[in-house]
């Protein structure tokens, strides 16, 4: 139950209509309008009066008419509430009623919409599958809620409420920066000071701000993974770029397939999205070659690099940029929580002040208080804790999901892996991902159909991708054992 204050109620100018029908109908239209909700409370007759400057009479007769139609009752003691079954617009006037005012056509003003999110996003009820072989959703039961309570508390502090309280106009948290630039990109090998730091609202925040940087009239030539990421395609299209698609293999995207006259070209080398291949060594200098050669910017997106297991990670390519060629993606989104929507990106310090000036335009800068929580979380070691422990929970979940699916008889795409938290399977050749994405889920089983990453209008089909960062590790095995029947239902 809400309290509905005297600041909401507001009379039409109709001056042909006495105020006491003006006042019905303004409380008449709130509740068709969902504004007033059943079981809300309206103003006092006094307050109403003196906030509208009508006489209290006049409010009392407009809630005497209400209370006679059933749009309001009356409670001794306690007022005037909105009923429980107060009639809605449809059943007075209906759907259809003559006088009706046409509304604005914007469908035709628009357009159709862009992509958005791809045909591989999570379902909003997720949480009641038993299987949930997704990407991208935390394993909130071992996260240190203790930990981040207490930096929260940290955060909230009196030295730092004016900071956090007060607008920060175009500015970054300090102290956050200089968390990031000593423990998060430092882990990737690249040296960088707090000016070529921006904090955004996620990596795909930090990813649109670049490709408004590099190509501001809305026109330019890039390339991208594929499959891969397909929020970093939708984006690319929509932008009006034009968008090559570089195959992929077990040593990441195939620097070779890249045509002359690109001008960037945007790349997931630690756990490429979404197969999990690791760049090679020789790749990624391969690539840093050839941006060089053909004047092309790198955009490297570094996510998942934290779940680094199987060996030890390789550097960043931005730490073997010496040119200033490569914008660094990194983020806290899915290390810490999805929720959180923060990351960063790391470039030279022109390209960071042109991101600074566009983020301003739309939203100015992160809240103070995330930024300074996540500084603490960093600063008192909690993040790297974390970050240990759900390394070694996901190796383990790995090694039990590759064992499940080989006694089986499925093989996985990528015998190579070197982390991560998400596994490429490949499926025999007659099957159809999506047929059995929608078998599964009969059984509470969520997979994610391989087809839905490749910009080719006709993808293979036989492949899905299993992420293990969400389901339990007791419930891999018969997750499995159910994936594998809906396979073989299809042969």
């Amino acid at each position: 139950m809400a309290i509905i204050s005297e600041h909401h109620i507001f009379l039409s100018e109709d001056a042909n209509v006495g105020l006491q029908t003006r006042l019905k109908d303004a409380i008449t239209r709130a509740i068709w309008d969902g504004r007033f909700a059943p079981g809300d409370r309206l103003p006092a007759t006094r307050a109403l009066a003196k906030h509208l400057g009508i006489s209290r009479i006049t409010v009392s007769l407009a809630y005497d008419s209400l209370l006679a139609t059933g749009y309001i009752i009356s409670v001794a003691r306690s007022g005037y509430f909105v009923a429980p079954d107060a009639p809605t617009r449809i059943e007075t006037v209906g759907t259809a009623a003559n006088g009706t005012v046409e509304q604005m056509d914007w469908a035709t003003r628009l357009g159709d919409p862009p992509a958005a999110l791809g045909a591989q996003a999570n379902p909003p009820d997720w949480r009641r599958f038993k299987y949930p072989f997704i990407f991208g959703e935390p394993d909130v039961a071992r996260f240190p809620v203790d930990d981040w309570r207490d930096c929260v508390r940290r955060a909230l502090g009196k030295r730092h409420f004016e900071q956090i309280a007060f607008d920060a106009r175009d500015r970054d948290d300090p102290f956050l920066l200089e968390q990031i630039v000593r423990r998060s990109v430092s882990g990737r090998g690249v040296a960088a000071s707090v000016d070529e730091v921006l904090v955004t609202a996620g990596a795909q925040n930090a990813l649109w701000l670049t490709v408004q940087v590099l190509f501001p009239k809305r026109e330019g030539v890039v390339a991208i993974e594929d499959p891969g990421y397909p929020e970093m395609r939708n984006l690319l299209h929509q932008q009006g770029l034009t968008v090559y698609p570089i195959p992929v293999d077990q040593d990441g995207m195939r620097v070779s397939d890249i045509p002359p006259g690109v001008q960037a070209v945007f790349t997931t080398p630690s756990h490429q999205a979404p197969t999990g291949a690791t760049m090679s060594m020789a790749r990624r200098k391969e690539l840093l070659d050839r941006a060089e050669q053909d004047d092309f910017v790198v955009i490297e997106d570094d996510y998942d690099y934290e779940m680094a297991y199987a060996s030890p990670a390789l550097p960043a390519l931005k730490s073997l940029d010496r040119r200033g060629r490569v914008v660094y993606v990194g983020s806290f989104s899915k290390s810490i929580f999805p929720g959180l929507r923060l990351g960063y990106l790391t470039a030279d310090t022109a390209l960071v002040e042109h991101a600074r000036a566009i983020r301003t335009l739309s939203g100015r800068h992160l809240p103070g208080l995330t930024q300074k929580t996540v500084a603490y979380f960093l600063s008192e070691g909690h993040y790297n804790s974390h970050s240990r422990r759900m390394r070694m929970r996901m190796a383990r979940r790995n090694e039990v999901l590759r064992e499940a699916l080989l006694a089986k008889g499925l093989m996985p795409a990528l015998d190579r892996v070197t982390g991560g938290t998400t596994l490429w399977l490949k499926g025999p050749d007659g099957m159809i991902d999506t047929e059995v994405v929608a078998a599964l889920r009969e059984k509470s089983v969520l997979v994610e159909a391989g087809s839905a990453f490749y910009a080719d209008p006709a993808p293979p089909l036989n492949r899905l991708r299993l992420g293990f960062a969400t389901i339990e590790t007791a419930l891999i095995e018969e997750g499995v054992s159910l994936i594998a029947e809906a396979i073989r239902a299809q042969e």
